[in-house]
C-alpha cells in the first residue's frame, strides 16, 4: 500500500510494527524515509487511504531522541474512517505519509524542577512522550503521574510505565486510576480535587500539564486553579474533538457555495466543516478541533462566530479565512 503525499502530508513513512496496546488500541511504529523532526507531546496528520481531502490527526507516542522510530497511538473508534483504516488495513511495511509535526503542548521549552502530568483515557499518549522525554533529558526533574482509565485492561502503555517507574523510582511516581475492577495497585474511582490536595501538597509548585477528554481537562483546569496552580504552569492539550449537538429546532439558514454556485439548508448552530459535509461538498480536515489548519475556509460573507483561529495568519483572518471546523454559521453565510 503506497498512499499519495499531499502538500500538507509530504512526509514519506514506512510501518515498521502494529503493537496492540489494550482491546481497542494501537501502536503503529514508522521508519521515517528522511529523518522527521518533532517535540515531545507533538501531534501529526495522517492522509487516510489515499483520499487528499482525508486526513486525520495522531498525537506522536513516541519521543525524539529515543530510538529511530516513530509512533502513533489509534484508539478504534467505531465507524471512524481512519481510526478504522490504520487499526484494520494499514500492514507492516506499508508506506504512509504525514504531515509535519504540529501542536503547542510541549514540555521542550518548559524548565522546571517539578511536574505533574494528569492523563484521562487516551490522552496518555501526548502524556506518555513527555514523561519520556523529561526523564533523560531534564535529569533533575521530579515528576509525578496520575492516569485515569476505565477498568484496568484499559491501561495504555501498560508494561512501559510499569518499566518507568521502576528504573526512574527516585523521580518518578506513577499512580493509576479505574474506575472499574480496581484491585491491586489501581486507586478506584476518579481524579478529584481531594486528592489531588491530600497527595501532592507541593502541586502550586509544579507545572502541571493534562491530556484527556474535554470535559475531564475542564476540571481538572478548575481544580488546579483552586488548588494555587498559577495560569502560566498550567498547560493542557486542545487537541480534542468537540461534539456536534444542534437541537430539531435550532432554525434552517442557508449556506452557499460561490464556486459551485449551489446553496444549502443547514441548521443554525452547526459548525461549516458538519454543513459542508452534509451536503456532499469536499473539503480538507484532520483535527477537527481548530488546532490543524487543514480545513481553512474564505468567508465572502454572512452571520456567524468562531472559536479557533490558532493556525491562521492575521492576512488570512483579515482576508476571511476562518477554520471551517471551529466556525458555527448563525445565518446566511456565503464562502468562496
Amino acid at each position: 500500500m503506497l498512499t499519495a503525499p499531499t502538500s500538507l502530508c509530504p512526509n514519506p513513512m514506512r510501518v515498521h510494527s502494529i503493537v496492540q496496546e489494550t482491546p481497542d488500541v494501537w501502536t503503529i511504529g514508522f521508519l521515517p524515509e528522511a529523518g522527521y523532526n518533532y517535540q515531545p507531546g507533538q501531534y501529526t496528520l495522517v492522509c487516510v487511504d489515499d483520499d487528499p481531502n482525508t486526513l486525520r490527526a495522531y498525537t506522536i507516542s513516541s519521543s525524539p531522541g529515543a530510538g529511530a522510530f516513530l509512533t502513533i497511538t489509534v484508539r478504534r473508534i467505531e465507524n471512524g474512517v481512519g481510526s478504522n483504516w490504520l487499526t484494520r488495513k494499514v500492514k507492516v511495511g506499508d508506506y504512509l505519509w504525514l504531515s509535519d509535526a504540529q501542536g503547542s503542548f510541549t514540555c521542550a521549552d518548559i524548565y522546571d524542577s517539578k511536574y505533574l502530568m494528569l492523563a484521562g483515557g487516551c490522552g496518555v499518549t501526548p502524556i506518555m512522550s513527555i514523561t519520556r522525554w523529561l526523564l533523560v533529558n531534564r535529569p533533575k526533574a521530579d515528576i509525578v503521574v496520575y492516569y485515569n482509565v476505565r477498568t484496568p485492561d484499559d491501561v495504555i502503555f501498560a508494561n512501559e510505565w510499569k518499566m518507568l517507574a521502576g528504573e526512574y523510582h527516585d523521580r518518578l511516581t506513577v499512580t493509576m486510576m479505574a474506575e472499574d475492577k480496581a484491585a491491586g495497585d489501581f486507586l478506584p474511582g476518579r481524579l478529584s480535587p481531594e486528592i489531588l490536595r491530600e497527595n501532592i501538597p507541593d502541586i502550586a509548585e509544579r507545572t502541571v500539564m493534562t491530556c484527556g477528554p474535554a470535559v475531564y481537562m475542564a476540571l481538572v483546569e478548575q481544580w488546579a486553579k483552586a488548588l494555587g496552580v498559577p495560569p502560566e504552569k498550567f498547560y493542557k492539550e486542545q487537541f480534542h474533538v468537540a461534539a456536534e449537538c444542534i437541537s430539531d429546532d435550532a432554525g434552517k439558514v442557508t449556506l452557499s457555495v460561490d464556486h459551485l454556485r449551489q446553496n444549502f439548508s443547514v441548521a443554525k448552530g452547526t459548525s461549516l466543516l458538519v454543513a459542508l459535509e452534509q451536503n456532499g461538498v469536499s473539503v480538507v480536515s484532520a483535527c477537527r478541533s481548530g488546532v490543524c489548519g487543514a480545513c481553512r475556509t474564505k468567508v465572502l460573507g454572512g452571520n456567524f462566530t468562531v472559536t479557533s483561529r490558532e493556525t491562521l495568519s492575521k492576512q488570512e483572518i483579515d482576508a476571511g479565512f476562518v477554520l471551517a471546523c471551529s466556525c458555527k454559521i448563525q445565518g446566511n453565510i456565503v464562502i468562496e
